[in-house]
Formats: structure tokens, C-alpha cells, sequence
């Protein structure tokens, strides 16, 4: 058999047979991310054009602005794509209502995170937790637990606590963030595991819950983590210690919260409803294992303090920056309570302009306005659109909450849009702060009535006027407090004698 040439190329040849090579790969990469995978044929949403490898750029600064242009452009539905991945971001109501909330069961499932949903928390989290029959028992519990009728129990904590940040205010009030940040925490203590932390700021449990959501945070970042996009570096030994550490120290923190709930128990000590009691004593009942019931109860903390104070900062600065809605409410206030008492839940009814003040609060300025990930389990259609299965979803909050078709003006600020022609709370209008179809936050009947406490009583006792000397960001609240922000400053002037607010802010009754 004759000997074959012995072929060599020179130095600039292997640079251009590489160089093809790699341009092959990345031609590849870009027309497999833009082929259509759509088992009925239908088109994605369009996509705005990017020849960027990595896919669409957003800035690291409120990126929903960017995203909002692109469905202001392109319509309600709208493809991005980061890296290989399609994403599919709605941002009108209709549409995420016909999809989100009519297909909800479709839309069930989270996107797979290995680094906060794996590594940091275990698989556990259940923001953060897979459709399936895990994440069935942990939301049958928590729904359970937290129905309306249930939550009506935790209201007198409510109004303790509110009062407490009421007097807080007129001790300090350059720190009223901070003051709603104690709140939260304290709130959401007592509720998870009939905890007293009187001094919640240097509870060194809080202290610690807090950090976890902060490492969270941090996990949840695209990018973070190169573990998300090469899943098998979770095996590595020496990949993720910190995430690894971090959930050993959060695992234990929960375990030591959940077992001294227990041990009160069997001490027949009365520390009132909480869920952790009610977890324990119905085990049987949601077949939870004891790790889920720890998490569970965990995740109330994370899940519930840093928005219930978002919330109630967002309300605040609202009536700091529109003054005339503010005395359209304190007028209603002044007319259905007077200021011989102070404001009761029992006040709700009466006082449609409130509410109506907190909702277009809340829409102007979303809590979440990017929104948290969905993942389809099956094909969905929308008009002559496909969302394949396996994609993950967005629903935008920013341009739901600015659809002109819904929200006539939606850049003004305009409470009276939650008000029908009655002069009652319009029941035709929903915004959806707390998320969609079944992944919808299980504590939402908690949270608002924890935000309309706040707002009464502090819109009745003070009157807010924002400080024009110091800087103003009024989208400083979205997305989660961050530790050391102040988005703005806000001047606390007492609506009635100090010493009659505090004697009736002192009263528990």
C-alpha cells in the first residue's frame, strides 16, 4: 500500500482553517438561536435585530426601560435573546391575561437555576422551585394557611406593629425606610414563627435571613454563576464553595427556627397562630418532609420582608410627590374617621380612595418591574404567535402597568382611574403586583393588608412632604430595598397634637 504524503500546514493556514472553524461555530450558534422550534408552524414574537453573539444588550440600570421600548415597537409579545436562549418577555394586559392568567397551569413551572435554586437553596426555595409535586404540597400549604379568612387572624400583630412604626416616624423620621424595614421584619417573624423581636434591626436571626436574600440576589443575576450555562461544574468539588457554605448556614438557621417552634409546643406555650405551628401540627395533612416545612417557613421571610417594605416605602413617596392626591385621601380620612381615634381595620370599607391611592401607587411604580421567570411546560399560542415548550416567559410589569389601552395616561398619576362612576373601587381593573396565574404569591392577602395598615395610619397621622433639597429617585424602590439607597427624603408633619398621636399610638386596645 503506498505511503500517503505527509501533509503540513504552514503557521497562517492553521490560522485561517481556525479562524473558519470558529466562524462556523459562532454562524451556527446564531442561526440555531434564531431558527423557529414552534411544533405548529406559528411564528415566534418578533425579536428586535442584534448581531451581539451574547444576544440583546440591556443595560445594567433599570434594563425594563429598554425592554419597554422594544414592546412599544415591536408589540405585545417580544423575543430576546440571551446567549442560545429565547426568551419571550408580554407586555401588554390582554396578552398576559390571555396567556399568563387564562393558560396559567402552562406556565406553572420555573426556569431551571442551578446556582440560587440548586446550590444556594437546596431545590427547596419555592419561588424558585419546579412545577411538580414538591411544589404542590409546599403551595397547598401556604395557600391554606394564607387564604383570606385565614390572614384576618394576623391582624391585630398588623396593627401593633403599624403603630409601633407610626411611633418610630415621630422619633426619627429621616429613617423611615428603615422603620418600615423593622416592620416587615418583625411582621413577618411573628407570622412565620410566633417570634417577638422587639429590636428586629439587631435580631441576630434577621440579620442573618437578610444576608440570604442579599446572596440570592446575587445568584439570581444572569451571569452570576458560569455553573448556569455549564451545569455539570456543579459536580466539581471545588466549584460553588460559597454557595454551598451559604446554604449549610441557611439550612441551619431554618431547622433552628422551625425545632424551637416545636419545642414550644410540646411546652404547651402559647405564642399564637403562626405557620410554622401550623405546619407542624398538620403534617399528616400536606405531607411535608421536615426539611420542605423549615424552607417553607424560611421563605416567608425572604419572600415577604424586603417587598412588604418596598410597598410600603413606594405608597409613601407617592404621597410625597403628588400632595394634592395625598389630601384627597386625608380628606376621606378626616370625613369617615375624624381625628378623635385612631384608624381599625375595621375602617377598610369605608374608604375606597385609599385603596384607590395605593393601587395606582403600585402600578406607577411596580414592586418587580421586570417580573420573575415562567417556563412553559407545553406549547402555547397566542393569536399568530408560538411560544414553544420549554421557554422561559416574562411577564413585563413596566408595560403591563403602562398599557394606554387599560391605563388611559399611564405616565400620569391618577388614583381616580381606580374609581368607577359610584365612587366605589372598580371591580373591572386589576394590576398584577403580587404575579401570575398559579405561581401568583401565596401571601398576597398578608401583604396587603400590611401595606393598607401602614398607609392609613401614617397618611392620617402625618401629612408628607418631600424634601426638594435632597435627590429624588422615584425608581429606587423598585426591585427590593437596597441596604444603604435613599431614594428620597420625606418631612413627617403631625396632623394632630404629638401627645394625643403618641397616647393613641400606645394604645394596644
Amino acid at each position: 500500500m503506498p505511503q500517503l504524503p505527509d501533509i503540513r500546514l504552514s503557521d497562517n493556514a492553521q490560522l485561517v482553517l481556525g479562524a473558519a472553524v470558529c466562524l462556523g461555530a459562532v454562524l451556527a450558534v446564531i442561526a440555531r438561536a434564531h431558527l423557529p422550534t414552534s411544533e405548529s408552524g406559528l411564528p415566534l414574537p418578533p425579536s428586535p435585530p442584534t448581531w451581539r453573539i451574547r444576544g440583546h444588550f440591556l443595560p445594567h440600570r433599570n434594563p425594563f426601560l429598554t425592554v419597554a421600548g422594544w414592546i412599544d415597537e415591536y408589540g405585545p409579545l417580544v423575543t430576546i435573546r440571551a446567549g442560545t436562549e429565547k426568551v419571550i418577555v408580554i407586555g401588554r394586559h390582554k396578552a398576559v391575561v390571555d396567556i399568563m392568567e387564562k393558560q396559567g397551569g402552562l406556565l406553572a413551572d420555573r426556569p431551571h437555576l442551578i446556582a440560587a435554586g440548586e446550590m444556594l437553596n437546596g431545590g427547596l426555595a419555592i419561588a424558585l422551585t419546579p412545577a411538580g409535586e414538591r411544589w404542590r404540597r409546599m403551595r397547598r400549604a401556604l395557600h391554606t394557611h394564607f387564604q383570606p379568612k385565614a390572614a384576618e387572624e394576623y391582624q391585630p400583630l398588623q396593627v401593633l406593629h403599624a403603630k409601633k412604626m407610626v411611633l418610630d416616624i415621630l422619633e426619627d423620621s429621616s429613617n423611615f425606610q428603615n422603620h418600615a424595614a423593622t416592620y416587615s421584619a418583625a411582621t413577618i417573624m411573628k407570622v412565620a414563627y410566633g417570634k417577638t423581636t422587639p429590636t428586629s434591626a439587631t435580631d441576630p436571626e434577621v440579620i442573618e435571613a437578610l444576608q440570604h436574600i442579599q446572596r440570592l440576589r446575587t445568584a439570581l443575576r444572569p451571569g452570576a454563576y458560569l455553573v448556569d450555562s455549564i451545569p455539570w461544574l456543579k459536580y466539581l468539588p471545588w466549584y460553588g464553595q460559597e454557595l454551598k457554605q451559604q446554604h449549610e448556614r441557611c439550612k441551619q438557621l431554618y431547622t433552628d427556627e422551625l425545632n424551637r417552634v416545636k419545642l414550644q409546643i410540646q411546652s404547651a406555650v402559647d405564642i399564637g397562630p403562626s405557620f410554622g405551628k401550623y405546619m407542624l401540627e398538620n403534617v399528616h395533612a400536606h405531607g411535608l418532609t421536615v426539611m420542605e416545612m423549615a424552607f417553607l417557613a424560611g421563605s416567608l421571610f425572604a419572600a415577604g420582608s424586603d417587598t412588604t417594605t418596598a410597598a410600603i416605602c413606594t405608597v409613601l413617596m407617592a404621597a410625597a410627590c403628588f400632595p394634592e392626591e395625598q389630601a384627597k385621601v386625608q380628606a376621606e380620612l378626616d370625613a369617615v374617621i375624624g381625628r378623635r381615634r385612631a384608624p381599625t381595620f375595621s375602617d377598610e370599607q369605608a374608604l375606597p380612595h385609599l385603596h384607590s391611592f395605593i393601587s395606582e401607587a403600585l402600578r406607577w411604580r411596580p414592586l418587580v418591574p421586570s417580573g420573575l421567570a415562567h417556563r412553559t411546560t407545553k406549547e402555547v399560542v397566542w393569536e399568530n404567535y408560538c411560544i414553544p415548550a420549554g421557554t422561559t416567559v416574562f411577564g413585563h410589569h413596566w408595560s403591563i402597568s403602562r398599557d394606554p389601552d387599560v391605563f388611559p395616561e399611564p405616565h400620569a398619576f391618577k388614583p381616580q382611574r381606580w374609581i368607577n362612576d359610584q365612587g366605589a373601587l372598580r371591580d373591572d381593573l386589576k394590576f398584577f403586583v403580587f404575579g401570575f396565574g398559579r405561581r401568583v404569591c401565596p401571601g398576597q392577602h398578608l401583604a396587603n393588608r400590611s401595606v393598607f395598615i401602614n398607609s392609613l395610619l401614617i397618611l392620617w397621622a402625618f401629612h408628607l412632604v418631600l424634601d426638594s433639597t435632597k435627590p429624588l429617585d422615584d425608581m429606587g424602590f423598585m426591585s427590593g430595598v437596597l441596604e444603604n439607597a435613599r431614594p428620597c427624603t420625606i418631612e413627617f408633619k403631625t396632623r394632630l397634637p404629638e401627645m394625643e398621636l403618641k397616647r393613641m399610638m400606645q394604645d394596644i386596645a
